[in-house]
């Protein structure tokens, strides 16, 4: 099903015309109302959508520079809505909404959802957070306008997230995946199988997550999984989404333009060429952003989609480009890390990869738990004996096979790694004072 079939199936000359005008008028908004922007902008002439490229980027640490409302373009009588980041590593970036800003969240949630296999009159289950953070409220919005029913359990208490599923029922559920997946190892101790809940669709993002730990879901939650992207900068959730196909997730590029540039360098790359997602949105009042670097490793296509949509569709997140740890001069990102792991039958999906810098070369432990059923077959970590030994050499070749790098395995006795109900922390430093 598709929600908005005018601008999904747009003709690609027809939404590129419409970009270029929307991209005139936001540039044109920002330079008039934001004096971040005023000089940036002045003398930019945007001709067509390759003048973008000649524009500065927009960085995170100037959206947190300009805390609180540096970069609203609209007085704080006109905002209908604040959200923020975390602010995990310092102040929390701080977005605003106009009234039609909230309105063109609802629709490009409605696309996405819908991608998914959302229908009006479906129970959905949101386990995202409620609050500042933009998730839970993105879907529930998006859920409202397409005509659904919607659980508020917001994250946390995983007991009565699966005490709800178990006797609601819902269509659908909206998580980070590592809760989701938490979840489904909750329901499975609890003696439900895969399938009793009902799901038939779940709709998961907040985190980059492999196709591997996508199957572990699948098989835990008994439905079909899908990725949703999206960053409150931006607008929350809904910046773009898969669709039954699965083969890319659909940006709603009539209101968010996308490119890929070199993460170094900043030089624009072709469509296929991996790089760093650059958004620019083009229907945003409150806050415009110009070329908003992302940090998000991904690559584009413009090619069709055999869906129906016309859409410009962005690869899988890789992760994200401050997240790619450097070990012993090699390129990590934790989902490669996650993908050679998740092939495993002998392993349960959670993991964790502890990096020591405090000696002269930076060491990797990866700590993971064997499945219960190895665990039952063997007696356990401790009693394991050549089993146990085995399974960490194969553990340990696939990583060397997939990462390039010699990694140090320890197997942990079941339920051991800290699960999560929020954004799962996959990698732990340590560093000199720090241990």
């Amino acid at each position: 099903m598709i929600w908005n079939t005018a601008a999904e199936t747009q003709p690609r000359a027809e939404r590129e015309a419409l970009q270029l005008t929307r991209l005139g008028d936001t540039a044109a908004w920002a330079a008039e109302r934001v004096p971040f922007y005023r000089e940036r902008l002045s003398g930019a002439s945007l001709r067509s959508l390759g003048d973008l490229a000649r524009l500065p980027f927009t960085r995170k640490g100037e959206l947190r520079a300009q805390y609180p409302f540096g970069l609203f373009a609209v007085p704080q009588s006109e905002l209908a809505r604040l959200h923020a980041s975390s602010g995990t590593k310092g102040k929390p970036t701080v977005v605003g909404y106009t009234a039609a800003d909230l309105d063109v969240w609802r629709e490009v949630m409605a696309r996405v959802m819908v991608a998914a296999g959302a229908q009006a009159g479906d129970l959905l289950h949101v386990a995202f957070g409620y609050g500042l953070f933009t998730g839970g409220l993105g879907f529930h919005q998006g859920a409202e306008r397409i005509g659904m029913t919607v659980v508020p359990a917001s994250s946390g208490n995983t007991a009565r997230q699966c005490l709800l599923l178990r006797d609601f029922r819902p269509s659908g559920i909206a998580a980070t995946p590592s809760f989701a997946l938490h979840i489904a190892e909750t329901l499975a101790e609890q003696g439900s199988k895969p399938g009793q809940t009902g799901l038939r669709y779940g709709m998961f993002g907040a985190e980059p997550w492999s196709e591997g730990l996508r199957r572990a879901i699948e098989a835990g939650l008994g439905c079909r999984a899908y990725d949703i992207y999206g960053l409150s900068e931006i607008i929350g959730p809904g910046v773009s989404g898969e669709c039954e196909a699965r083969q890319g997730l659909h940006i709603c590029d009539d209101h968010f333009l996308p490119e890929v540039v070199d993460p170094a360098s900043g030089a624009s790359l072709p469509p296929g060429c991996q790089g760093e997602l650059v958004l620019t949105t083009l229907t945003k009042r409150a806050m415009p952003l110009i070329r908003y670097r992302t940090g998000d490793i991904t690559a584009l296509t413009l090619e069709p989609c055999r869906c129906g949509r016309t859409s410009a569709r962005m690869a899988r997140l890789i992760g994200r480009a401050d997240d790619m740890l450097i070990i012993k001069g090699v390129n990590v990102y934790p989902s490669e890390v996650e993908q050679a792991l998740l092939d495993l039958e002998d392993l349960v999906p959670q993991y964790q990869l502890v990096v020591d810098r405090t000696g002269t070369l930076a060491r990797v432990e990866v700590q993971i738990e064997p499945a219960p059923a190895f665990l039952e077959r063997y007696g356990g970590v401790e009693a394991g004996g050549p089993a146990v030994a085995a399974l960490r050499e194969r553990v340990a070749g696939r990583l060397h096979a997939a990462l390039g790098l010699s990694v140090d395995v320890t197997l942990l006795p079941a339920r051991t790694l800290p699960r999560s109900e929020g954004k799962a922390v996959r990698v732990v430093e340590r560093t000199e004072g720090k241990r």
